[in-house]
This record gives C-alpha cells, sequence and structure tokens, in this order.
C-alpha cells in the first residue's frame, strides 16, 4: 500500500471518529475506536495464519446459508465444531507461530457480523472477548489491556440495549470503512499512528502525556541509529536494547525500530515505561498492531521518577542493564517529592537532585544511568535546563565536565500539541570523543500554521527542516553562520557553565554599520542641491512676477 493510501486509510477513520463520536470527549472515543482497530488487526493476522495451519482443512469455502444454519459466522468456528480433539494441539501450534490465540467468537468478523445484524448479543460478546485477549491469548499475559474500555458507560447509552446498539452502528461503520484497505501491520499501524496523531491534536495539553509529533520523533530516532563514536559512519547494524522510559503511545520506539530496519538492521528487544495507565494500554497495542511479537518488546506500568521497574532496580554494577539507545519525550518541567532517599539513588547521587519545581534532569538523569557506554541517549527538554541556575547548573555543570553532552539542538516554537514554547534536544553519550558541543539553532526553520507550526520535509523546492538538522548533526561542521557551530569547552567554561543556545549561535543578522562622516557628506550635498533648484525655481518665479518662495 502507498504512503497516500495510508494516509486515506487514516482519514477515513479519522471520518468516522469524528462523525459517531456525538457527545462523547475525543479521549473517551479514542480508547474505543484504537482497540476495534487493533482487534481488527490481530483477527485478520490469526485468521491468515490459521488458514496456512489447515490448509485444505480450513472450510473457507463453507456457502452463507450452511453457515447460517450452523449458526456460526466465521469458517474457523466450523473447523472448532468438527474436531473438538485437535482444538489444543491447533492453538498449541497457534502460540509457537503467531504467539497468540484467539477464540473464534472473539475474532473481528464474527464481531463485524453481530453488529450488521443489530444482534443483542454483541456487547457481551465483545467484554469475554476483550478479557480473553488480556489473559489468555498471549503467554505473557496482557491483563489490563482493555481497562479503559468501558463497553457499559452510559456515555454509550442509558440501558444495555441502547449502549448495544451504539455499539452495532461504530462496528459497522469501520467495518465498512477499512474493508478495502488491506489489514497488514505497516497499513494499519500507521492508521493508528495517524489516529493517535488527531486524537492528541484535539485533546490540547493533555496529548503532552503521550504524543511526540512524527518529525520531532523521527529526528530522534535518526540521531539513536546513527554510529555513535562517528556518526558518519552510518547507521549502526544492530540495537542489541533500546529504551524509552516515558514512551507514551510507543511511537518513538517504533520510530527507532523502522529506521534500523529500513537500513537492513535488526533490534533485539525494545523497553518502554509509562506511568499513564490509558496510555500504557495505547503503547502495547501499539507494538503488537505494528506486527511486534510479544517477546520482542516490554512495557512497563510505573513511575519513571521512583524507579518502580524491578528490570532497572539492579543494585550490582556488573549485573545493571544498559541499552544502545535511549529516546524519551518526558512531561515538562514536572513538579516532584525529591526526598534524601532520592538523594542516594544510584541514579542521582553523583549528580544532586533536580529541583522540586522541575523534574527535567531527573528525568535525564534516570536514562543516562542506563545508557550504554557506546549508546546514544536523545531526550526532548524544555529551554531552561540549558541555563537555570541553582541544582541545575551543577548537574548540567557535571555532565559537561565530564564530557557527556554532545550535541544541543533548539527548535521552532509551537510544534508540540502539548505546550507552544520552544523546546531542545539534549543528546549526551559516553563514549564521546570530541571535547566540545555542537549547537544547532534551528528555531527560525519552519513553516508556520494556523494552529501549529511544522518542520519542512523537502516537498518541491522547500527546505527540508528535519534533514538539515539530522545532516548537522552527522557530520558536526566547525561553522554554519547563524545556524550551527561547534563551541570548546574553554569558551562554554568562560560561560559559567550555561547553554544557552543564543549565546553561541544567534539567528539574528548583524547591524549593518554606518559611516557617519559620509553620511553628513551626503547631507550636505542634499542640502546644497536643495538650495541650488530653489534660487533657479524662484528665478522663474520673478520672471513671472509672482510670489518667491
Amino acid at each position: 500500500m502507498t504512503q497516500k493510501e495510508q494516509q486515506q486509510l487514516g482519514k477515513t477513520l479519522w471520518d468516522i471518529a469524528d462523525n459517531l463520536r456525538g457527545a462523547m470527549n475525543a479521549d473517551d472515543f479514542r480508547d474505543y475506536m484504537l482497540s476495534f482497530l487493533f482487534l481488527r488487526y490481530l483477527s485478520f493476522n490469526y485468521e491468515e495464519s490459521a488458514k496456512k495451519e489447515l490448509g485444505k482443512d480450513y472450510p473457507d469455502d463453507t456457502p452463507k446459508d450452511v453457515m447460517s444454519r450452523l449458526k456460526v459466522n466465521t469458517p474457523l468456528e466450523i473447523w472448532y465444531k468438527e474436531n473438538p480433539n485437535d482444538i489444543e494441539d491447533f492453538e498449541k501450534q497457534m502460540r509457537r507461530k503467531v504467539h497468540y490465540v484467539i477464540e473464534p467468537h472473539h475474532l473481528w468478523s464474527n464481531i463485524t457480523e453481530l453488529a450488521r445484524t443489530q444482534n443483542a448479543d454483541l456487547l457481551v460478546t465483545l467484554e469475554n472477548g476483550f478479557r480473553y485477549i488480556e489473559n489468555e491469548s498471549f503467554e505473557s499475559a496482557f491483563q489490563g489491556l482493555f481497562s479503559e474500555i468501558n463497553l457499559n458507560s452510559e456515555k454509550l447509552g442509558k440501558t444495555s440495549s441502547e449502549r448495544n446498539k451504539k455499539l452495532c452502528t461504530i462496528i459497522q461503520k469501520i467495518s465498512e470503512g477499512i474493508a478495502d484497505f488491506s489489514a497488514d501491520s505497516d497499513t494499519l499501524g500507521d492508521a493508528y499512528e495517524y489516529l493517535i496523531g488527531q486524537f492528541a491534536a484535539g485533546s490540547g495539553k493533555k496529548a503532552g502525556e503521550f504524543y511526540t509529533p512524527q518529525q520531532i520523533s523521527t529526528i530522534l530516532s535518526e540521531i539513536v541509529t546513527l554510529d555513535s563514536q562517528d556518526p558518519t559512519m552510518g547507521k549502526k547494524n544492530k540495537l542489541d536494547k533500546v529504551l524509552d522510559f516515558a514512551c507514551g503511545s510507543g511511537s518513538l520506539l517504533l520510530n527507532v525500530r523502522t529506521r534500523i530496519k529500513d537500513n537492513g538492521g535488526s533490534i533485539g528487544k525494545i523497553f518502554g515505561q509509562e506511568k499513564n495507565i490509558t496510555t500504557y494500554n495505547l503503547a502495547r497495542m501499539n507494538m503488537l498492531l505494528h506486527g511486534m511479537k510479544d517477546t520482542e518488546f516490554e512495557i512497563f506500568h510505573g513511575d519513571t521518577l521512583l524507579n518502580q521497574w524491578d528490570l532497572l532496580n539492579e543494585m550490582n554494577p556488573t549485573k545493571k542493564i544498559e541499552f544502545d539507545a535511549i529516546v524519551a519525550n518526558p512531561p515538562f518541567s514536572l513538579r516532584w517529592e525529591p526526598n534524601d532517599t532520592l538523594a542516594d539513588d544510584f541514579r542521582f547521587k553523583s549528580y544532586g537532585l533536580a529541583p522540586k519545581s522541575a523534574a527535567d534532569f531527573a528525568f535525564l538523569l534516570h536514562g543516562f544511568h542506563f545508557l550504554g557506554k557506546e549508546g546514544t541517549m536523545a531526550i526532548i527538554l524544555p529551554h531552561g535546563v540549558l541555563f537555570r541556575g541553582g541544582a541545575e547548573e551543577k548537574i548540567r555543570t557535571k555532565l559537561l565536565k565530564d564530557n557527556h553532552i554532545d550535541t544541543v539542538i533548539g527548535l521552532p516554537s509551537n510544534l508540540f500539541y502539548s505546550t507552544g514554547i520552544p523546546v531542545c534536544i539534549l543528546v549526551l553519550k559516553k563514549c564521546k570523543k570530541q571535547d566540545d558541543v555542537l549547537f544547532i539553532n534551528a528555531s527560525e526553520r519552519y513553516e508556520k500554521g494556523k494552529r501549529q507550526n511544522a518542520l519542512r520535509e523537502g516537498d518541491g523546492d522547500e527546505p527540508n527542516d528535519i534533514q538539515d538538522i539530522i545532516d548537522t548533526y552527522k557530520y558536526r561542521p566547525e561553522n554554519i553562520e547563524r545556524y550551527a557551530r561547534r563551541v570548546s569547552m574553554e569558551e562554554i567554561e568562560k560561560n559559567g557553565y550555561n547553554l544557552n543556545i543564543s549565546r553561541y549561535v544567534s539567528t539574528s543578522l548583524d547591524e549593518i554599520k554606518i559611516d557617519l562622516n559620509k553620511v553628513n557628506e551626503k547631507l550636505v550635498d542634499i542640502n546644497k542641491s536643495i538650495n541650488e533648484a530653489t534660487e533657479k525655481h524662484n528665478q522663474f518665479l520673478k520672471d513671472l512676477n509672482l510670489p518667491l518662495i
């Protein structure tokens, strides 16, 4: 499927969502819409695999009237009825090949038929299906995957009958809307991402909890997949472990995976952590919907700042897990509660605690602690981390003195749904060779939009703001006027370890120098010309007996 078709599928689904949600707010309807899209993907993938597994025994040529008499809506349900003794072996084989099982009456094809016929059992069947997928479908249970989907919510209707009817309408419209599109993971995955973006736009500031605009996601992903010591060597062949400790819907992690795989490389396992339960579920669905096996990723629900994930709590340094690439877009300037226990925490004790008013450096230090010696970390933060004093100055100074801050990238304002302020990307490494810091001031390079600004992508004759940032990071030029510069540690030290980008790379044009002597000579000449012209004009007036000027 072409990119245009993928965008069309996303738009088709968004139009359905926009028309059907009625009085329900975008956040609530998002959970229903994305869950049904997720079920459609799992079902299609499962049925296609079942066909291959059962071969000629798969009864997909059963006439509709026969299916009606048997009271079944899917070929797989017929096979289950006819082969009860083989079900256990079949499901064991399916778990081995596709890593999950879905019972026939929970498949999307059955759900859509129940919706088409306005069957009163739809709501109950959906509830049972969701619970089965959460607890039994996968070897590693996905408890709570649909915990935010309340099929008995009054937002769907006051009575069970009304709710069933509303669900029938929603599912039927979704089924009709996507019938002509492919159900492969790339297509539905892209549609899922498109919908997340659209819902994020409609959710305003709340969207900052779970969505990083794709353009910025691309920049971070490209940076961490390039060779850490020499980015000009191109992308790494393999990333063993990748982490996003504030993963939201998981789009940043998936973008890293895409960059590596599109370059012919491989990725070991993806790790994400998310505090918000709704967003945590979105991330898990997003991984599966993009064709990832449940063994290829691990998403943890918990507070990153308190480090509630056992995986990241290994006290023995020799057993500490480390990551080849770390990306993150944590909440900006989040208030938190630093205490004596956290002061002794292995993540912070060498640097000190971030202030109560802004946890930005706490997030950064959390990720940096787990960065591998040959890894790259790229994190989005508010500009304040570059110049604020106090505890943040102390942390920033140590990171600079230890030569861990590689690049500072300033982005334009109003790129995010969650905030209009300009933000920066900090790139950190433990294997850094250069003893300078690269500053990229991209704050003036963007396309202005009505509600939001955007980085240009090089369509037609327009500049490619995204590629310019990536190339500048990659080739690390000495100086690009009004855009980028490598700054020595001596200069940064003289500036009190202040990283305010405009100190080092100003986008303002130099004032034109004015030679006052030349200006004065010109004014004298102009005055002389005026006097001569006046005298000549007065002579004409005198000849005509008119008053002089």
